[in-house]
């Protein structure tokens, strides 16, 4: 019998992986050892139910790399100050955490001496290329094996397999292939695959939501969430926070329709309750305190920013750049914003901030001003349409 390989496989417990660790190990003969990567999105007991099913599949070993600080403080921490998303809706909650998978896999590969790693994901999506790009700039002595990608399997297919050898899924586990981190969940399903489907609330982690209302507030100080309704929080303990609160009104859901790294149109749900929150405040807080050309180039920067961190280019040093114009932009934007949640939908009501450029003291929009005359206001209007004038008079428009 040939001598075993080690192999790391990056795990969550779903379909995909499941299928790796059983496959890898019965038809490659490997010598499978396990690890998932925490980006906030599982609780002490999701970890503890992910091990027991990882033992239960005979894996030689199994880590838990929680990055959840770094993730935030590396990543989110400047989408919020970008107020990044994508085709206006998706808040990059999958996309942005690949990396920082990526990244703890190859470190825990190298403490532990692994020559490969192994992942779940298909020839048709995004993932592949985040996983594979890092590993390869990092790590370019280490071998990335596919099994699902070679393959070219449909889950119908693992789900056979997975039967064959003995291993029943949870039914929804099945339904859907979902991923959670700290900055939302993504859900794929039967009806993302076709351009019209809506997923039902049941496929969504929080379920029919709540037919009631409430004003909440958020406390902001240099762009980062430090506080929710008078109590001071860690930013990564306000994100968890808020997002139970707004899942519970069915707040954040969406599909993401937007164009993949590989080149083809790519559909898919999400449940980003905080991330919509937090960045719809943050923007709100931003428009009463920034000037207009802060706010110009603030959202050219996050618009690069978000492309660059879905397209797997986090890596790339010019990002480094970007992120300490975006530092630089936070200096004032400290204040508290009023959100009014009410089922599937919430919208801002309010902020409040020192740094408010918004002054009764100065003018009052559309009744009042206290700063100038009227034989300013037309000296004014008269300087800036003069080369407007000058066009049209000459060419008899």
């Amino acid at each position: 019998m040939k001598e075993q390989k080690k192999i790391l496989l990056a795990f969550s417990g779903g379909l995909d992986t499941t299928f790796c660790a059983v496959y890898l190990a019965d038809q490659l003969n490997y010598e499978v050892h396990s690890a998932i990567v925490n980006t906030g999105g599982f609780s002490d007991s999701d970890l503890q139910k992910i091990e027991s099913h990882a033992n239960k599949l005979g894996v030689k070993s199994h880590e838990v790399l929680d990055v959840t600080s770094d993730y935030y403080q590396q990543c989110i921490k400047y989408m919020l100050f970008g107020n990044v998303l994508r085709n206006r809706s998706y808040p990059l909650s999958v996309s942005s955490e690949r990396t920082f998978q990526a990244i703890a896999l190859v470190e825990y590969a190298r403490e532990q001496g692994f020559k490969k790693i192994a992942h779940g994901s298909t020839a048709a999506g995004n993932d592949q290329v985040r996983f594979d790009l890092v590993i390869q700039v990092l790590a370019p002595e280490i071998e990335v094996i596919t099994p699902i990608r070679d393959l070219k399997i449909t889950r119908e297919d693992e789900i056979s397999y997975l039967a064959d050898q003995g291993i029943q899924m949870e039914l929804k586990e099945v339904e859907y292939s979902i991923n959670k981190g700290l900055w939302g969940t993504s859900i794929g399903g039967k009806e993302t695959l076709t351009s019209d489907g809506e997923l039902p609330d049941e496929a969504y982690t929080g379920g029919k939501p709540e037919d009631r209302t409430e004003i909440i507030e958020i406390e902001f100080e240099q762009g980062e969430p430090v506080g929710l309704n008078g109590k001071n929080l860690d930013s990564v303990e306000l994100i968890r926070t808020l997002d139970v609160i707004g899942q519970s009104y069915g707040i954040g859901r969406d599909v993401h329709v937007g164009d993949t790294i590989i080149g083809i149109k790519g559909r898919v749900g999400f449940e980003a309750a905080a991330a919509r929150m937090l960045i719809d405040g943050h923007l709100a807080l931003e428009k009463h305190i920034l000037t207009r050309w802060q706010l110009h180039w603030k959202e050219q920067i996050g618009s690069w920013y978000g492309m660059f961190v879905h397209e797997a280019q986090f890596l790339e040093p010019v990002m480094r750049n970007l992120e300490s114009f975006l530092d630089s932009s936070q200096q004032n934007v400290t204040g508290t914003v009023s959100l009014r949640l009410r089922p599937y939908h919430f919208s801002v009501t309010g902020i409040k901030s020192e740094y408010d450029l918004m002054d009764a003291k100065v003018a009052a929009y559309g009744e009042e001003n206290k700063a100038w005359s009227a034989a300013d206001v037309d000296g004014f209007t008269k300087i800036l349409g003069m080369q407007q004038k000058i066009w049209y008079m000459k060419n008899n428009k």
